[in-house]
């Protein structure tokens, strides 16, 4: 078995017999223990209780985080003529049309969101089997078809996070950096907690939501108080 090095060793510890704890405290003991080299994310994990196979318990949504994420998010819009200019001008990392369906096509996706004018969504459907796995494929129920590019950019660009129920009925989304304040994580973590609540669907029975975990990218995770997190 190899041997935990001296930071794994003391995080486990200091996480040991924690669990159902406040989003503070929370907050406080994964922030704490994320001492790697670089700025470690502090990421949430929501166990829910639907069967997204189903499509009246399908769990997705926006939200912009109070704080942002502390990501330099790239953008991607499949748009053409004004609708391109207006998303150059906006600040997206990549703009174009049947050449950007080539590139993606190709296996090169250098991009974190994907936005597309709802003319463009014929070329954008064809790589259904490249994004849809990726989480990555424009949907105008979380608002990146739109003909409002400019918008849909900045929200973006701005810390905008979207959330989409995996297979396990769990949705994870990374909700700031370790170098962030408490209170700040605090703010973030609160904020997506609700949209998810906000996004129950018609189809849920029984309980909503089940667990909440928080980790950070080399650290242990710790479960919350649902109830102190949803505010009940």
């Amino acid at each position: 078995m190899a041997k935990l090095g001296k930071r794994t060793t003391a995080a486990r510890e200091a996480f040991a017999g924690k669990s159902d704890v406040t989003v503070a405290e929370a907050v406080a003991l994964v922030k704490d223990n994320a001492k790697a080299k670089f700025d470690e994310t502090i990421e949430i994990a929501v166990v829910l209780g639907v069967d997204p196979r189903h499509a009246d318990q399908m769990v997705r949504g926006t939200i912009a985080l109070p704080n942002g994420t502390g990501k330099t998010m790239r953008v991607a819009v499949f748009a053409r003529g004004d609708k391109a200019d207006e998303a150059k001008a906006a600040g997206a990392d990549i703009v174009g049309a049947e050449d950007l369906m080539e590139t993606v096509q190709s296996g090169k996706i250098e991009f974190d969101r994907c936005i597309a004018t709802p003319d463009m969504m014929p070329i954008v459907g064809r790589l259904g089997k490249v994004l849809g796995p990726r989480n990555l494929m424009p949907n105008p129920k979380i608002g990146t078809v739109t003909m409002d590019v400019k918008a849909a950019v900045e929200a973006a660009k701005g810390g905008e996070v979207q959330f989409k129920v995996e297979k396990a009925g769990v949705v994870h989304a990374g909700l700031g950096k370790a170098s962030f304040t408490a209170a700040k994580l605090e703010e973030n973590v609160l904020a997506f907690v609700g949209a998810v609540q906000k996004a129950k669907p018609a189809g849920s029975k029984g309980t909503y939501m089940k667990k909440i975990s928080l980790t950070s990218t080399m650290g242990p995770s710790v479960t919350l108080n649902v109830d102190n997190a949803t505010g009940n």
